[in-house]
Parts: structure tokens; C-alpha cells; sequence
């Protein structure tokens, strides 16, 4: 069965971290581009941070030096640890591949001030 399957998400204090995972079956895990997306109430999906299958990663300027995604290709899981966070970091968060393109169901992060 292809699927992703998120976890790790939460309530935190504004300047706290959380460690988002995100487990993939079905699929063959190394050769994907993996990415972070997360969606506020009110507010159109956007991409947090990818790492392709070389690495390489990228973010979205609002996060960067305060996420950082990696990625085990041994346990097909890829990860996103969310260090400083802010109150405009809450929404929920997907996971996502290319290879086929599919979704997570979401978790939800919640940073309170």
C-alpha cells in the first residue's frame, strides 16, 4: 500500500522545537524528492522545505536557520526538525513525494505565544 504517514506534531511555546517525521511504504523511497508543505487556517498550502535524493535541500525563506529537513533512506522516513518556533509556524503539515506524487494526512503544529 503506498502511503505516508506523519507524526510528531503538537502544542509548543513559542520559541520551542518539534521533530516532525514523516514514514513512507510503497514506494521506492531513495529516488524521491521529498518535501514539507503546511497549510494555515485561511491560507493557501505552501512548501516548508525539500531535500532531493542526492541532499540537497531547500527551503522557504521564512524557516530557514530555524527547520532543517533530513532524510533515512534506510527507513524510508524523512524528517523536519523545527527549532525557534514562532506562532505564524502553526498550520498543519504535510508530507509529500514526486515518485508517485502522493500526500500525508497531515499533522497539526500549534506554536502558542
Amino acid at each position: 500500500q503506498v502511503q505516508l504517514v506523519e507524526s510528531g506534531g503538537g502544542l509548543v511555546q513559542a520559541g520551542g522545537s518539534l521533530r516532525l517525521s514523516c514514514a513512507a511504504s510503497g514506494i521506492i523511497f531513495r529516488i524521491n524528492v521529498l518535501a514539507w508543505y503546511r497549510q494555515a487556517p485561511g491560507k493557501q498550502r505552501e512548501l516548508v522545505a525539500l531535500i532531493a535524493n542526492g541532499g540537497s535541500t531547500n527551503y522557504a525563506d521564512s524557516v530557514k536557520g530555524r527547520f532543517t529537513i533530513s532524510r533515512d533512506n534506510a527507513k524510508n522516513t524523512v524528517y523536519l526538525q523545527m527549532n525557534s518556533l514562532k506562532p505564524e509556524d502553526t498550520a498543519v503539515y504535510y508530507c509529500n513525494t514526486n515518485i508517485p506524487p502522493i500526500w500525508g494526512q497531515g499533522t497539526q503544529v500549534t506554536v502558542s505565544s
